[in-house]
């Protein structure tokens, strides 16, 4: 495979970053207009693989969505405006995209194909389609209906109370969204609470949600009318640049209009236990979600232990706070992260894989990895495999290892940070 050189024994980052759109919201924002009456327009969209596999399926359903480098602008024509695709719906190597998009078509009375990458082949789906299943959709697919391809049939679906066995937003969102088209009310109950773009974005559309405990409801039949949405930045793409300015000697880096969702910012309380110096500016709450701006400089570290309600805050960040981790003091343990199994990797075999490689002190556990710090990394041969966000913690990693480090399956980045490179050169 090919390699990739990536930059090492850097001695101090310096530099403003406005990081790409929130991958999360870009996806929703589409999402709801697409559904919604009337015009959508969208600003702060994220231009990256996985979101551009949600525009291309709404586009065979039907909807009319323009775009360029400044918005996009969604044609809502309402529920019943989605049309029956002519062909299969690939979702590429989009786990929201697939998952969520299942909560729309469960509700509508047409049939649908959905197929994705071969990472995609493997992800697990039995978490929606056992509850989409129960409120009355026909859902069909590899291994009864574990796996894709998925085949659809909706319609004629009934509210339900389904009782999550993980904290999940994808799994959330979708039994959610076919809430809003079901006969009756919808209410989800979560473990823990997981992320609440949807929650938030149902009332920006002019829907009515409610909230008790860890328990989401909806009633159906709700119309959600078209909007503007402005997407912040991804505090998860921010988290490699607050991590690389906290490890990397002689740092200091802004990182402008990030998203502060409480239920996003478990890369931060972790980070500030640990001992990283991170200085934050809230600009005024929008009604949807909190945006701020965030300096991080290089700091002395301690190691935690991380695990219990904050998981699902933090649960992508969760490769580059493993690296954080070898640059801190003592033993870092991170537990309760079983999910880690059933991303776009095994993130928990694949992260200790890899940073063993450059010389960390880590190893795996059943739910999640014990990392022993504070560990000098040298350099070598790493692989992305296929994961973006492995791919950009290993570009990390690399800034601090005294030797060559090359890097496998880059390309694996621009899914949801194409610019990464580029504003990583910025900084040096």
């Amino acid at each position: 495979m090919k390699t990739y050189p990536l930059q090492t024994n850097v001695n101090g980052l310096q530099g403003d970053i406005t990081v790409p759109g929130d991958k999360s919201i870009s996806h929703r924002s589409v999402m709801f207009g697409a559904v919604a009456q009337g015009k959508t327009t969208v600003t702060g969209f994220l231009m990256g693989e996985d979101c551009l596999s949600t525009v291309a399926c709404f586009k065979q359903l039907g909807v009319k969505i323009e775009q360029n480098e400044e918005k996009m602008v969604i044609y809502g024509n309402g529920w019943d405006g989605l049309q029956e695709p002519c062909e299969v719906l690939n979702v590429g190597n989009s786990g929201t995209t697939i998952r969520l998009m299942m909560g729309i078509l469960a509700g509508r009375d047409f049939h649908t194909t959905l197929i994705g990458d071969s990472s995609i082949g493997k992800r697990p789906m039995t978490r929606v389609t056992i509850p989409l299943s129960q409120m009355g959709a026909k859902i069909e697919g590899r291994q009864n209906g574990e796996y894709t391809p998925l085949s659809i049939r909706g319609g004629g679906i009934h509210g339900i109370t389904y009782k999550a066995p993980v904290a999940s937003a994808q799994v959330k969102s979708s039994i959610l969204l076919a809430g809003l088209q079901a006969e009756g009310t919808t209410t989800v109950i979560e473990p823990e609470k997981s992320r609440d773009h949807t929650e938030r974005m149902i009332r920006q559309f002019g829907g009515i949600v409610e909230e008790d405990g860890l328990a989401v409801s909806v009633r159906g039949g709700q119309p959600l009318r078209g909007t503007d949405v402005h997407v912040p930045g991804d505090i998860s793409s921010a988290a490699f640049f607050l991590v690389a300015g906290a490890i990397v000697p002689n740092s200091i880096i802004r990182l402008k209009n990030v998203g502060l969702n409480p239920t996003r910012t478990g890369i931060i309380d972790v980070m500030q236990e640990m001992g990283a110096d991170i200085t934050i500016t809230m600009q005024e709450d929008s009604l949807t979600e909190p945006i701020g701006d965030m300096t991080i400089k290089a700091s002395a570290l301690k190691g935690t232990v991380i695990g219990g309600d904050v998981i699902p805050r933090l649960i992508d960040e969760i490769p580059i706070i493993a690296l954080l981790a070898t640059q801190a003091e003592g033993t870092t343990i991170i537990k309760d992260a079983a999910e880690l199994k059933v991303k776009e990797t095994n993130r928990i075999d694949t992260v200790v894989n890899e940073l063993a490689k450059l010389g960390a002190a880590i190893e795996a556990t059943e739910d999640g990895m014990i990392i022993h710090g504070k560990q000098a990394l040298s350099g070598g041969t790493v692989s992305s495999h296929g994961d973006h966000r492995i791919g950009m913690m290993l570009a990390v990693a690399a800034l601090i290892c005294k030797e060559e480090v090359a890097l496998e399956g880059k390309d694996a980045i621009s899914v949801s940070y194409p610019q990464f490179f580029d504003h990583l050169a910025s900084l040096l």
